[in-house]
């Protein structure tokens, strides 16, 4: 071995043990490490922040803004309010869940489609009565083999896409990674609904899922408008599908006054006002659903027109707050800051009149909409307390259907190539932030910045190891103990090193150490290098083993409960079942 090569697997192998260890955050150790190779002389100084500029770490950046546009313009919950329903059996549910979440994740950001279905597969353990951790396992694991079929579903496979340019000068199109992921995808799904759920070990006592729903039940209002299909039906009419979205319909109020007696079966009329009790997930969802108006239809145009967006804020009232012993009319809260108050939660305690018109007391919990670049002063002038951020949006519904057409049209264009993916990606976000499907100011904080210097740190360095013969250097090592055998168990040995890697280590950075080692295996062998670039993609991509292999892993071990070794029971028969399926798919596919 070269001087550059010892010190580039020191180097890299530092990495692994530190990420190993955990004691440090991921994108600290490659910075350092690319720090390191710099002033150890074996990645040019010239080259050291080239891969923040790499496609790979642009396109991962893009798919995240553009994640959180499709989740703001309601695209995301149409497709999840016309498949899931809470009153099927738990195979069913987490084939429907799962195809669901495999679908979204081959379209945007695996970890952004387990944080939009987390919610509601909670909410579906909850009124099931059974735990959340039977079903959130499967479907982690149904958003992480669902970003295999695209180019853009998962970091790994973007990464393989470029370096396959870089290196053959073409890169995979859009759903080259198609046939054998939906392989992979498919066989994973159905062993997860019908075998995979079982192997869970089931924690004992309280579900973890009813903790973290604990969150505050409110009592708000919504507008029936002028168009709404809802004119002449009855509230009774409506309870079937308010408690699918766990929204319970309390009363109604008519010209500003509540009706009583039999007010549940009185036809709605135009500018009657539901008043319901639910989480302002639930609102949102309901509100959505039936295309209903805030309780304040022309304060919401207004904020709309005003600025960047709006937003959902919950403050808890001190005994110090402004609005203490007063209600939102009388300190002029819609005038004055340009917010509404959407709901109120008081412990439970009935509110008989308009939420507007309700005296609020110390210990209430407030649900306001206001405008997004204002939201702080708003909390700061109230005299409230922020509740811990839950990320809660405002549904765009009446932008649904642009945002999916814009994507779609940009999805079109880059599998067409017409448009190269990172150009086309741009242009999705450029839209959406004039359109304000998603405001200017939220732009750069749904960017996870982590990942971003973690790519930009670690593709320098991965190709210095290439540059210095690293990679065939491994690759021979590979091809050695393996000499002799065919091509599939050579593919095989492949899938099973990258796979054991990426249980252990951050996906990223696997496949980048891996993609070149299959390309030096196949110029080797004298054979197709495709073959062996796919099986680095499904073996980076499948970190079923551990909840650190992956951030959907990491994100469901607190709320389902889980414990470390509580992963390889059901990851380890379904990562076998990932290979056993995979390497015929790929040698059918991408013959040698």
């Amino acid at each position: 071995m070269t001087a550059s090569q010892i010190i580039l697997f020191v180097i890299f192998g530092g990495v692994f043990t530190l990420l190993l260890w955990g004691r440090y955050r991921y994108d600290l150790v490659a910075f350092g490490a690319l720090m390191v190779g710099v002033l150890a002389g074996v990645v040019e100084g010239k080259d050291a922040f080239s891969g923040f500029g790499h496609p790979a770490t642009l396109v991962v950046a893009l798919v995240l803004i553009v994640s959180a546009g499709l989740v703001n313009s309601g695209a995301v919950g149409l497709i999840t309010r016309i498949f899931l329903d809470s009153s099927r059996g738990l195979g069913a549910h987490i084939a429907i869940i799962g195809t669901v979440g495999a679908i979204l994740s081959a379209f945007m950001n695996n970890v952004a489609a387990l944080a939009l279905l987390m919610p509601v597969d909670l909410q579906t353990a909850r009124k099931a009565k059974r735990m959340a951790g039977l079903s959130l396992m499967p479907l982690s694991f149904a958003t992480i083999l669902g970003g295999m079929v695209t180019m853009i579903g998962t970091p790994p496979n973007i990464i393989i896409a470029t370096i396959r340019e870089d290196n053959l000068g073409e890169a995979f199109k859009m759903f080259d990674f198609a046939p054998v992921g939906l392989v992979a995808a498919l066989t994973g799904l159905l062993f997860m609904s019908t075998v995979g759920w079982r192997l869970i070990p089931r924690a004992e006592g309280a579900s973890p899922s009813e903790k973290l729903m604990e969150a505050a039940s409110y009592v708000a209002e919504l507008t029936v408008p002028s168009t709404s299909k809802l004119i002449g039906q009855k509230p009774s009419d409506l309870v079937e599908q308010a408690e699918k979205a766990d929204v319970a319909i309390v009363g109604v109020i008519r010209d500003g006054r509540r009706l009583y007696g039999n007010a549940r079966n009185r036809n709605l009329a135009s500018g009657d006002m539901l008043v319901l009790e639910a989480g302002p997930e639930a609102i949102d969802e309901f509100r959505t659903t039936f295309k209903l108006d805030f309780a304040d239809k022309k304060r919401e145009d207004n904020l709309k027109a005003a600025g960047e967006g709006i937003s959902l804020a919950e403050v808890v009232v001190t005994e110090t707050s402004r609005i203490v012993g007063k209600d939102a009319v009388a300190i002029g809260l819609n005038w004055r800051q340009n917010t509404i108050l959407m709901g109120i939660s008081r412990n439970g305690k009935q509110i008989k009149s308009q939420v507007r018109r309700t005296e609020i007391y110390p210990g209430d919990i407030l649900l306001l909409l206001t405008p997004s670049e204002t939201q702080d002063q708003v909390i700061d002038w109230l005299g409230c307390l922020p509740l811990v951020e839950r990320g809660l949006t405002v549904t765009q519904n009446e932008k649904t259907w642009l945002a999916i057409g814009i994507f779609a049209a940009a999805v079109v264009a880059a599998s067409m190539g017409l448009v190269y993916l990172p150009v086309a990606l741009g242009v999705v976000v450029a839209l959406f932030t004039l359109t304000r499907i998603v405001p200017l100011s939220d732009v750069y904080t749904h960017v996870e910045w982590p990942v971003v210097v973690l790519l930009g740190s670690m593709i320098p360095l991965g190709v210095a190891l290439e540059k210095s013969g690293g990679t065939e250097l491994i690759a021979e090592s590979l091809i050695g103990l393996t000499s002799g055998m065919p091509a599939w168990a050579i593919l095989t040995a492949l899938m099973v090193v990258t796979m054991t890697l990426s249980d252990v280590l951050n996906n990223t950075a696997t496949t980048i150490v891996a993609a070149p080692v299959g390309i030096k295996m196949a110029e080797s062998l004298d054979v197709n290098a495709d073959p062996f670039l796919m099986a680095v993609a499904v073996a980076a991509s499948c970190a079923f083993l551990t909840p650190i292999g992956h951030k959907n892993n990491t994100l469901i071990l607190g709320p389902g409960g889980y414990k470390f070794g509580d992963y390889w029971r059901t990851g380890l028969p379904l990562e076998v079942l990932i290979v056993v399926v995979s390497i015929p798919a790929i040698l059918v596919f991408w013959p040698l």
